[in-house]
């Protein structure tokens, strides 16, 4: 490896001075050779310029500057001062300098907050065009980061600012951001009125990220945002309600609450992401209305007090579908009932539904009772191709729902029925070597739905279909089947 290093070291310098050299000899204009330095990442600019005294002035004149732990050196014995130090000496030899682009990700340099109001009074310059700034998770979050930074001409260059970990509290007085695109806070401290005064300023802004933000408890997004386009609001855990009269939104993701939200004007929505309970029967009934435009309708709950009801109104352009459904607590749910979305979306390309659950309380095929599969009247599926069932399980409506698709979607080229949890297995490099682990309820449950869909699916899957039966993993699992 340290070979192999020093070899990467060597070509890096030695492209660089083979340039310089073809610079120097009258073949390539300063601008243009300072341009393609700009274009080496910053580990191979900064080593180059260690071994070259030709490019040492350009190093320091780099418009773009990455600095993290990662970037610094993963030395384990490296102290916390060494790399505020170096992050410093940067950042001064940079000092006049026309940086467009800085992201300082500061998480595992404990001891940066305290330098870096003086870093980024060196640093943050009219012309600037993104600004991130990341602290350590529950350390820095109280730190505030100065608005003063963003008064001057930075307001008008600044395009993407990224802040995490820390507080941010504008005042009206900052005036507004004619350029900025993208506004993201990651755990920041923000109270209603600050959020809402700023997005007031920022009529050019086009997405919206907010995730963590535990002050915020009603987001307000102004009709003035007529780019708006994205909107994603993850576990600000205090948020209640949602208003936003940006007309022009097309993408929404909700994660991780239960929110009061309306949209306003609709139409132009393709994307949603959202999650809350009874919201199968809300997105059926509300949604193919509200917003007849969606393309990707991605849906979570924990919760259903009623089916899922036929309709007339449609899906006409939704292509990909995907919901995650925990009904424990609903043993009266009908999984046959999800028809209706079918039914719904002639354009639906792909569905994802997840019904894991611990144990399993809705009538099985093996509960002794009519083992009669219900039908219904033949529908034509054209477009779609790819199924997959997460937590299948030996519940009678959802063989039913199965069998349905089967019978009904002509265009099927792949079913998958994952009877675990769906996550990586033993043999997978993301899981360690160690499968998933599941309660011996579930694993029994899990066998069951394998010998349903022997028992009642594989006979009924076309020669066109592809199907694949995702199973527990008997090694891992061997254990809690023998209790």
């Amino acid at each position: 490896m340290c070979e192999l290093f020093t070899l990467q070291i060597l070509g890096i310098c030695a492209l660089c001075n083979a340039i310089y050299h073809v610079h120097s000899c009258g073949g390539l204009p300063r601008d243009i050779l300072h341009h393609i330095y700009s274009l080496l990442p910053l580990r191979d600019a900064a080593r180059a310029a260690c071994s070259s005294h030709a490019f040492l002035r350009f190093w320091r004149c780099h418009p773009n500057l990455t600095l993290n732990w990662h970037i610094l050196g993963s030395n384990a014995n490296a102290s916390q001062e060494n790399f505020s130090c170096i992050i410093d000496n940067i950042l001064r030899n940079h000092s006049g300098i026309n940086i467009k682009i800085l992201k300082l990700q500061l998480y595992g340099i404990y001891d940066a907050y305290q330098y870096l109001d003086s870093w980024l009074q060196v640093a943050v310059k009219p012309g600037i065009e993104e600004l991130t700034i990341e602290l350590c998770y529950r350390v820095d979050m109280k730190h505030n980061v100065p608005c003063t930074l963003l008064t001057d001409g930075v307001q008008n260059s600044i395009r993407y600012l990224q802040l995490s970990c820390c507080a941010f509290h504008p005042t009206p007085e900052l005036g507004p951001f004619r350029n900025l695109k993208s506004l993201l806070l990651r755990s920041v401290h923000i109270l209603d009125n600050e959020l809402e005064g700023f997005l007031s300023n920022s009529h050019a802004l086009e997405k919206l990220d907010l995730n963590g933000c535990e002050k915020i408890t009603c987001l307000k997004i102004p009709s003035i945002l007529l780019q708006l386009h994205s909107l994603k609001v993850s576990c600000c855990l205090k948020l209640r309600v949602i208003e936003s009269k940006a007309r022009n939104l097309s993408c929404f993701i909700l994660e991780g609450q239960s929110v009061k939200v309306s949209l306003g004007e609709t139409l132009q929505m393709k994307n949603l992401c959202m999650g809350h309970s009874n919201l199968v029967c809300y997105a059926r009934v509300k949604l193919s209305s509200s917003m007849p435009n969606l393309k990707t309708l991605s849906i979570s709950s924990h919760y259903e007090r009623v089916n899922t009801p036929m309709l007339r109104t449609k899906f006409l352009f939704l292509k990909w579908l995907s919901m995650y459904l925990r009904l424990t607590s609903c043993p009266s749910y009908d999984y046959f009932s999800l028809v209706s979305f079918l039914d719904a979306s002639p354009s639906l390309e792909t569905w994802l539904l997840d019904v894991a659950e611990e144990s399993m309380q809705h009538e099985s095929i093996f509960g002794g009772g009519s083992l009669q599969l219900r039908q219904m009247p033949m529908q034509h599926h054209g477009r779609l191709k790819t199924v997959r069932f997460k937590g299948f399980n030996s519940a009678k409506s959802l063989v039913e729902l199965t069998c349905y698709i089967l019978r009904n979607a002509k265009s099927l080229g792949r079913l998958t029925l994952d009877t675990t949890y769906g996550d990586p297995k033993c043999d997978s490099a993301m899981s360690g070597g160690i499968c998933t682990p599941m309660s011996k309820d579930f694993l029994m449950e899990a066998r069951r739905g394998v010998s349903a869909i022997r028992t009642y699916i594989e006979d009924k899957v076309p020669s066109t279909v592809r199907l694949t039966v995702v199973e527990h993993c008997t090694r891992c699992h061997a254990d809690n089947l023998s209790e």
